[in-house]
């Protein structure tokens, strides 16, 4: 009986070490798996944007089922009224500088107030790269500047993609108008936006005199701000 004994005690001293060393690697020993110091999850993760703690953040052109602005349509207070002789046959081009690659398929224009008398042709707006060169431009807008006066999209005739950078979205009346009847809603009460800024890198400029349509190309080094020091206020303008 003792003989079975002490051949018995070696076999159950071998049995309790391959315990002990199962349970160094049990997945329920490791501090990884187990959420300890060393886990994935004891790592603090930042916050999701917009959670618990997160800072206000404006209104940004998403909210409004936009893709880009020239700034936020609830501050575009300020109604733009210049004469046809003022702005007839100008190129005013207003900067935008987008951040990310966009399709760029309509511009929106805030229309203030019309002129039920104005006789308008030849009126478009298009979109200059940051060389001159015309991207894109609509058909004539006359008959949509003639009625609903609100934020409306004016489609390009051909969608365009538009790369990261700086580009002009260029607007061209043509016509007969009274002054303050036909208006425009602006972000901007004129020379002050361009603060910090020369050609060819005015934020508001006008170009040419004389235009019946959109030129393919344009010096953006002879912007110049003489028109807009009578009172011709930046456009709002919205990307979708």
């Amino acid at each position: 009986m003792s003989t079975r004994t002490t051949a018995a005690r070696p076999l159950a001293a071998a049995l309790a070490a391959l315990f002990v060393l199962t349970g160094c690697t049990s997945p329920d020993k490791d501090p990884k798996a187990a959420g300890g110091p060393g886990s994935p999850a004891a790592v603090a993760s930042p916050p999701a944007p917009g959670g618990a703690g997160a800072g206000y953040e404006g209104p940004r052109p998403q909210d409004q089922n936009l893709l880009a602005w020239t700034g936020d349509p609830n501050d575009a207070g300020h109604v733009t009224a210049q004469s046809a002789a003022g702005v007839g046959g100008r190129v005013t081009l207003v900067r935008i500088v987008l951040r990310q690659e966009t399709t760029w398929s309509n511009i929106w224009l805030g229309l203030a107030g019309i002129d039920p008398n104005a006789q308008l042709s030849n009126c478009y707006l298009g979109v200059y790269d940051a060389a001159g060169t015309l991207r894109a431009a609509t058909p004539d807008i006359s008959p949509q500047l003639m009625t609903d006066p609100v934020a409306k999209p004016l489609a390009l005739a051909k969608p365009f993609t538009a790369a990261p950078g700086t580009y002009f979205i260029a607007l061209l009346l043509n016509g007969n108008w009274a002054t303050n009847a036909l208006t425009l809603k602006s972000t901007g009460a004129g020379i002050s936006v361009n603060a910090g800024l020369t050609p060819p890198n005015l934020r508001y400029s006008t170009l040419l005199t004389g235009q019946n349509s959109l030129p393919a190309t344009v010096n953006l080094a002879e912007q110049s701000t003489s028109t807009i020091n009578t009172g011709w206020a930046s456009q709002w303008y919205g990307i979708s």
